[in-house]
């Protein structure tokens, strides 16, 4: 079967006015693992078009509060959220955060960063690996204690070593590859919930 761009997910997504067909990844997660809530600060990088603050939007209520991030800049307006348009490796992502109304620590760390794609598999994944732990590394510094984090990663041999790593800092880690994915893509998301701001492998005091 061909390749088609515009698929029924791609039309639904439409149809429902979200800005992208990936909004269905993240409603399967959330609908499966319950991540989000009303009230809750969540951070979204990779955020652009949008679509996943759309339905973060819609979850966390008024009361709630998004931060969304990533290269390319995001055409939304949504009451709840604030969008950046920078490299988050170039961010003061802390005094960010709190310009821009985000109770600290967060309640989620969302990430669908993906890298521009070289064609190289081995690069993809390489870059793709670097992304997620880089989205990891914010979400150690501003999770709130059992608060959960959830990444994109292009399938690869470094699969089981960064779940091991997830499973150093989380009580429950799962791994789910949405129906809404298109069969060619290679992508996995890793859903790490009950965030241990110290690790499984630290010594008991005394």
């Amino acid at each position: 079967m061909a390749f088609n761009p515009k698929d029924y997910y791609f039309k639904k997504a439409k149809t429902e006015n979200y800005a992208a067909r990936s909004i269905f990844k993240l409603q399967e997660i959330d609908e499966r693992f319950k991540i989000l809530k009303p009230g809750y600060q969540v951070l979204d990088l990779g955020a652009a078009p949008g679509s996943w603050s759309q339905y973060v939007s819609n979850q966390v209520g008024r009361q709630g509060r998004i931060l969304g991030i990533d290269l390319q800049p995001i055409q939304l307006t949504l009451s709840n959220a604030a969008f950046i348009c920078a490299d988050l490796r170039d961010l003061n992502l802390e005094e960010t955060i709190q310009a821009n109304g985000i109770r600290l620590p967060v309640d989620v760390v969302l990430s669908d960063m993906a890298p521009k794609t070289t064609g190289v598999r081995i690069t993809d994944q390489t870059r793709s690996l670097e992304l997620c732990e880089l989205a990891l590394s914010k979400a150690s510094q501003f999770l709130k204690p059992k608060g959960t984090f959830v990444c994109k990663l292009f399938h690869s041999e470094e699969f089981d070593g960064f779940r091991n790593t997830l499973r150093g800092r989380f009580g429950r880690v799962e791994v789910l590859r949405p129906k809404s994915t298109r069969k060619e893509s290679k992508e996995i998301f890793f859903i790490a919930t009950l965030f241990l701001p110290k690790t499984k492998t630290s010594p008991p005091p005394g």
